[in-house]
């Protein structure tokens, strides 16, 4: 068994499940300083999909010490001897499962179908979560997401994409390819939006220096996600988003750094009427934020800095109830 005690994990072992005694614990000096641990998970996955490579994952949640503030989910790698885990990074060094500002609480199921490790989050963050402009509910849960291992110079991180199961929910879609060199202008995404959709984006660069592309309604109220191929970021800024007053920590430009020397580039937003989820090339990043606006983004406006790109696929799927 694995409990949270303040600032570190406490793992016990029982042979009857009533007296329990103490083996290890792990976390003191690890991740940002001061915190405190919560809500903990620790999993085994295979590194790149190769089940003779398998490696330990301790899911920590923590408010406060997320990176854009509040409460947010970070994890582990390493190795359990059945006693102790061993991290495999170094103590000053933060992996974040989400880079969003509202991924929180973070839980995966057992025995889930195929030995998949199935995840999901409560939507929020502990700056505001009393403070958001609902009723009678505060913030929904993430799509389950099946997590994975992937290597990159060596260094292990957690992948998270959106469960497959997620298909079943498509229903009627539209699906374009054009070429943006400065601004396109898609007035109707797709008929009858309400506000609960699926974007899936293959983009092929073209020596454009930003690839942007924002989601907005007649309001004014946008959503305004860029890939900075210069500064090998991906961000997502809902500053303008709609309804963002109730608490200063809302307005936020949230990012987190792409792999370089990719000229393909794959994207999937699952966009609600009051949240945004972008799971990047797999869910090798992702990045989930609440918005409220007044009502559903209906359009979107695709531009470019610095050069032009491709899309070779941008298919919009209306979302079934």
């Amino acid at each position: 068994m694995i409990v949270s005690a303040d600032k570190n994990m406490r793992f016990y072992s029982s042979a009857n499940l009533k007296q329990w005694e103490y083996m290890s614990e792990f976390g003191e000096g690890f991740g940002p300083q001061p915190n405190q641990f919560e809500c903990p998970d620790f999993i085994q996955l295979p590194v790149d999909g190769d089940r003779s490579k398998m490696k330990w994952v301790m899911i920590v949640n923590i408010n406060p010490g997320f990176v854009y503030g509040g409460s947010g989910t970070m994890y582990f790698t390493g190795d359990f001897d059945g006693h102790q885990f061993v991290c495999d990074t170094k103590p000053e060094v933060v992996k974040w499962l989400d880079w969003g500002k509202d991924h929180y609480a973070t839980v995966t199921w057992s025995d889930a179908p195929d030995n998949r490790r199935i995840a999901i989050a409560w939507m929020s963050n502990w700056q505001y979560a009393n403070d958001v402009p609902t009723s009678q509910y505060r913030s929904p849960n993430s799509v389950p997401r099946d997590l994975g291992l992937f290597t990159v110079d060596g260094e292990t991180y957690l992948q998270s994409a959106p469960s497959p199961e997620l298909l079943a929910l498509r229903d009627a879609s539209k699906k374009r390819s054009f070429k943006v060199n400065g601004t396109r202008t898609i007035k109707e995404m797709i008929s009858g939006n309400d506000g609960a959709y699926e974007i899936e984006l293959t983009i092929e660069n073209q020596h454009a220096d930003v690839i942007g592309f924002r989601l907005y309604n007649d309001k004014g109220e946008e959503v305004d996600m860029q890939y900075d191929m210069k500064e090998k970021k991906f961000s997502m800024d809902r500053r303008k988003s709609g309804e963002v007053s109730f608490n200063e920590n809302f307005p936020m430009l949230t990012w987190t750094a792409i792999e370089s020397g990719k000229d393909e580039l794959k994207l999937r937003l699952f966009v609600d009427k009051s949240s945004v989820e972008a799971f990047g090339d797999g869910g090798r990043f992702v990045m989930t934020n609440q918005v409220f606006p007044s009502e559903p983004y209906t359009h979107i406006d695709f531009y470019s800095k610095g050069g032009a790109y491709k899309v070779d696929s941008f298919v919009i799927y209306k979302l079934k109830k």
